[in-house]
């Protein structure tokens, strides 16, 4: 990439954000933020309580993020974060103005049983309905790209990377 990007690789839990983001950091030669480490503590011990956030308790983590971004335009960078909902990401480009979108998509039963095979992680299988119910796919309007997430994290970053270069054609 020309002009180094900062990309929010968004999406819901268990499609990899934290697998693909930082193999995609270290293919665009930037550094990578896991999102998850911007949730205050209380955030943490809900979702592990297989509770839900709600917007207030996202607003703060958003901007935290958002900060980050903003601190890394015109070097790049690659973060994580769920960005499920357009107001979202509205919050996140109202801080960081340049930033990209690589939303990980896929078949729902395919990221539970990722979701289910992964360890030590706080957010239960079950809250995955209502990262679904939440979700609102990128708009035309937004600057972002999809990528599917089966296969290899290997090749999840390379059609990612691909579609990523193809926003600047």
């Amino acid at each position: 990439m020309s002009t180094p990007h900062v990309v929010v690789v968004m999406g819901v839990a268990g499609t990899g954000k934290t697998t693909i983001g930082p193999l995609l950091a270290a293919e665009l030669g930037v550094p990578y933020a896991e999102g998850d480490d911007f949730h205050p503590a209380a955030n943490i011990a809900k979702m592990s309580a297989g509770t839900p956030l709600d917007d207030s308790d996202r607003w703060p983590w958003l901007d935290a993020i958002g900060q980050w971004a903003h601190d890394r335009a015109g070097l790049g960078g690659v973060v994580s974060s769920s960005a499920l909902k357009r107001v979202y990401r509205d919050r996140l480009r109202a801080e960081a103005p340049g930033v990209v979108f690589l939303h990980l998509t896929g078949d729902r039963a395919l990221i539970e049983e990722r979701m289910a095979d992964r360890k030590g992680h706080f957010m239960p299988t079950a809250l995955l309905d209502s990262q679904f119910a939440t979700l609102q796919p990128l708009q035309d309007d937004e600057a972002g790209v999809s990528a599917d997430v089966s296969g290899t994290p290997e090749e999840i970053t390379q059609r990612a990377v691909a579609a990523l270069r193809r926003l600047e054609d």
